[in-house]
């Protein structure tokens, strides 16, 4: 068994490796104009449970929020509400540590502040509980314990909320979030998200996993033959999740990834494990990911060939981070426009 110092030890480097993305000192962000429904948006069917997070008809976004990552939080949820025609049809789940309580507080502060009239509400996850469960991989930032708290959505939201958009923080919308929010899911599938079947597959996992038969056959009978998927733009069907206890399975996996290392990242093979195969489509528009470019060389990316209706600036390099540096990558002037970052000049002006 290690010794006691080893677990302080690998702590501290998730927590150090979660607060390490970007600068969080004194972060101030402007107030976002109010945007309105237009005439053609349905009212609000709520349902008979008291609680405000659960109107029928509701389009509910889930997202995680910390302070390093803040900054993109802040514009995906501005491009959000922009480009869609009902945005006070829009309710927001937030998911942040339970471990910072206080920066929870400040999180809350400032979502009012730049937007008064959000729906939305703050759940606490319990990050060092999970912790335990996370093996490292090739990238620390991947280790975050928050990152996995897309596999809990189905305990951390209420009962009553039935279907999620969930969305990374390092993305924008140009499109209208309630088409994604209407893709179906009909039949056994519980998620829906892009599927990019000329991704190498197996890459994804270790030589451990795919020579030991007992685990590569789980992913041969599926209905269809697994492919990547990115996690950071889904559809959910959370009373199919509950049912089908599948945060119980992702445990499973990574539980079996501590004792004998069969996959190197992150957070994304143990839904691959469970859902590879079995999800509905949607188009690829819908997450036009890899922006933030190459993990290893940090390299500029292009869009795939196609419609835009998500820029996802999944990999190492952020877009706020390369335009502070003076070093940004073509598209990141893209993401730029919905930046609510109150710059020095103006705060010290206001």
């Amino acid at each position: 068994m290690a010794p006691p110092s080893f677990f302080f030890v690998f702590f501290f480097i998730l927590i150090f490796s979660c607060t390490s993305a970007t600068t969080t000192q004194q972060q101030r962000f402007k107030e976002a104009p109010k945007f309105y429904n237009s005439p053609t948006c349905a009212t609000l069917r709520h349902h008979p449970n008291p609680n405000h997070t659960c109107p029928d008809n509701a389009v509910h976004v889930a997202m995680t929020l910390d302070v390093s990552y803040l900054r993109g939080s802040m514009a995906a949820i501005l491009s959000v509400l922009q480009h869609t025609s009902c945005p006070e049809n829009v309710i927001f789940h937030f998911v942040t540590a339970a471990s910072k309580s206080s920066s929870a507080a400040k999180l809350n502060q400032t979502l009012t502040t730049s937007f008064p009239y959000l729906n939305f509400q703050i759940y606490p996850f319990d990050d060092d509980a999970v912790s335990r469960l996370i093996s490292t991989s090739i990238r620390s930032a991947l280790d975050c314990p928050l990152n996995y708290a897309r596999s809990y959505l189905s305990t951390l939201l209420p009962p009553c909320v039935a279907k999620i958009v969930y969305l990374d923080s390092d993305l924008i919308l140009v499109d209208d979030i309630s088409k994604l929010a209407e893709t179906p899911l009909s039949g056994t599938a519980v998620l829906a998200a892009p599927e990019y079947c000329s991704a190498n597959f197996s890459a994804y996992f270790t030589p451990s996993f795919w020579s030991n038969p007992s685990l590569s056959l789980v992913l041969a009978n599926r209905r269809r033959p697994p492919c990547y998927f990115n996690t950071g733009v889904m559809v959910i069907d959370l009373r199919q999740w509950r049912e089908g206890e599948y945060t119980t399975e992702i445990e499973e996996w990574m539980e079996l990834q501590k004792r004998m290392r069969i996959y190197e990242l992150g957070s994304l093979p143990p839904f691959l494990l469970v859902f590879a195969g079995r999800i509905a489509a949607v188009d690829h528009r819908w997450n036009q990911h890899g922006l933030g470019g190459d993990n290893f060389r940090g390299l500029c990316r292009d869009l795939h060939p196609g419609p835009v209706s998500l820029l996802h600036w999944s990999g190492k390099g952020k877009p706020w981070a390369r335009l502070d540096a003076g070093r940004p990558c073509p598209l990141d002037a893209l993401w730029a426009p919905y930046d609510l970052l109150e710059t020095r000049f103006a705060a010290l002006q206001a």
